[in-house]
């Protein structure tokens, strides 16, 4: 399943729906009769550290029952907090994926039905735009109304503006205007150059990681990587959870993909949206039949 692109880079979001589709049915408390266990909330858990708590239930409200389901699950939700779509997107999301943990109380402390609805009405037509619409299990007729023991909307005064701290741009997908000279350098600094589809993209360890189209790939270059190594490719972008890559916002486009082998791996440096007809790429089309290294 396909991911919210870096969304979504930022914003597909593959592994996302995967969560939501274990999540437990809201509102049956049988589920938690047996006393959970409460869990320090992890540094690596990136979506959901430094909250107003510390310590989050397991098995949590989306089915997660250990903690390396909650880390590789949750990464895939970071670019839809980046696109500052709701103040209240990254709580929403913490109070299913790391819910609050409290000694004296045994039943979990779900979202408020009007804290999902004023998320919704923000960040569904976000997701819309690149073709996921609100996944049905985070119907918000599921979650108790406010009159309930539950976690509400930030109040008015209380709202921090979400757009004070501007997301840094991943550097392989920063905006370069280069000649045909730099071009070519480029090209011959590294290993690969592809041109490809995208697939499906997903977040392992704060990596992007990044499934093209088997029938997309056209390959310029080819330098220390094997047809072994091409079968089933696997791209990578190095702390793609820690930056945004707006560059890559549309799962249909055709990208231009350069990067090096390292460790084994095919790390992305360079990642540019081929636009037929564009100038620069007629260029680039140029240089690279002309490659002479």
């Amino acid at each position: 399943m396909r991911l919210l692109l870096p969304l979504l880079c930022a914003m597909t979001l593959p592994s996302c729906l995967e969560a939501i589709h274990g999540i437990y049915t809201f509102g049956h408390t049988e589920l938690f009769q047996k006393k959970n266990n409460c869990k320090p909330i992890p540094a690596n858990l990136l979506l959901c550290h430094d909250i107003e708590y510390t310590e989050m239930r397991l098995p949590n409200l989306l089915g997660h029952e250990t903690m390396n389901e909650v880390l590789q699950q949750a990464g895939s939700w970071i670019p839809l907090v980046q696109k500052q779509c709701h103040p209240d997107t990254r709580k929403f999301l913490c109070s299913l994926f790391a819910p609050v943990c409290l000694d004296d109380l045994d039943e979990p402390i779900q979202p408020c039905r009007s804290l999902c609805e004023s998320v919704k009405n923000g960040c569904s037509p976000v997701m819309a735009a690149f073709g996921f619409p609100w996944p049905d299990m985070l119907d918000c007729e599921r979650f108790p109304p406010d009159n309930d023991l539950c976690i509400p909307p930030a109040g008015i005064d209380s709202v921090v503006p979400v757009t004070k701290e501007v997301p840094r741009v991943c550097d392989a997908c920063k905006d370069k205007a280069e000649n045909d000279n730099e071009i070519v350098d480029n090209l011959c600094k590294n290993d690969f150059a592809l041109k490809i589809k995208v697939k499906e993209i997903s977040y392992i360890n704060g990596d992007t990681k990044i499934i093209p189209e088997s029938k997309s790939k056209t390959i310029y270059k080819l330098n220390g990587v094997t047809e072994r190594d091409l079968r089933k490719t696997v791209l990578w972008l190095k702390d793609g959870l820690q930056c945004v890559c707006d560059e890559m916002n549309d799962i249909n486009a055709s990208y231009l993909v350069m990067g090096q082998k390292q460790d084994g791996n095919l790390v992305i440096t360079s990642l540019k949206r081929w636009q037929r007809g564009q100038r620069e790429f007629k260029r680039i089309s140029r240089s690279i039949r002309k490659l002479q290294c």
